[in-house]
């Protein structure tokens, strides 16, 4: 579950059908929880989202707060697919893009030898953005470019706001993402450095993290925006950004 609403405080999901370990409580604005799938029984099932109590408040208000339905979700779940649960938009009345819930099915096809990467904009308030991928450069440090080129020709073009782009495949390696707004060469934030996972561990029996330095895996950048000032998300937010996730993990390693 992601939290992509600018204009509001923290959020629960949970299922409200069956009792299950799927619940993510105190979700910020910009946050996801953690960054791994829950599993949850498939079929048809019920979940809502709730706002997140404030501490702060008393009792009675914080009941009030904990009873306050945001979100109401009725989905058929298929065995074995793996989703994200993702609120964008905003929450004031009268804005625009409104916010809504997107279920996104997060089951690419097996990219091989390579990994899969995709931009997910989830920035209410940018309008269409732009997206590269390129290779990171091998100076020291972790920031990008790091010595990488980016194309002169973008691998997403025109993804408009709260839309996913297709997967692409690439040979595996340290990525960065640079976004700019569609068609414009100025960047929305500083180019970053995509989740890069890790190679399996024989000695610890622990199997490859999923990233873009393993092949196999498949990642997403979510593009997010800054809070809207005077709202209830975090206030510090004030420049848009990106996180990533993992959709894939790379196959077993032979012998774990």
């Amino acid at each position: 579950f992601i939290h992509a609403v600018p204009d509001t405080g923290a959020l629960d999901f949970r299922p409200v059908d069956i009792v299950e370990n799927t619940t993510f409580y105190g979700i910020a604005f910009r946050s996801t929880g953690q960054a791994f799938y829950k599993n949850s029984r498939a079929g048809a099932r019920h979940f809502k989202i709730f706002l997140t109590p404030d501490q702060n408040l008393p009792a009675e208000q914080q009941q009030a707060m904990a009873q306050t339905v945001v979100q109401d979700i009725n989905v058929t779940l298929e065995a074995g697919h793996r989703y994200t649960f993702i609120l964008w938009g905003y929450s004031r009345a009268g804005s625009s893009p409104a916010m809504q819930l997107t279920i996104l099915d997060d089951n690419p096809g097996d990219p091989g030898s390579q990994v899969a990467l995709r931009l997910v904009n989830a920035g209410a308030g940018l309008g269409a953005v732009d997206g590269f991928q390129y290779a990171r450069g091998t100076a020291t440090g972790t920031s990008c470019p790091g010595g990488g080129t980016p194309a002169e020709t973008a691998t997403w073009t025109g993804l408009a706001e709260l839309t996913a782009s297709a997967y692409v495949q690439t040979a595996p390696g340290t990525k960065c993402y640079r976004v700019t707004p569609a068609g414009s060469g100025t960047t929305l934030f500083a180019d970053a450095m995509a989740l890069a996972g890790a190679p399996p561990n024989t000695v610890t029996g622990h199997q490859a993290l999923p990233g873009t330095t393993q092949a196999g895996s498949a990642v997403s950048g979510f593009v997010v925006p800054r809070s809207v000032l005077g709202s209830k998300a975090p206030q510090t937010l004030t420049t848009p950004t990106i996180i990533f996730l993992w959709d894939r993990r790379p196959p077993n390693s032979e012998g774990f």
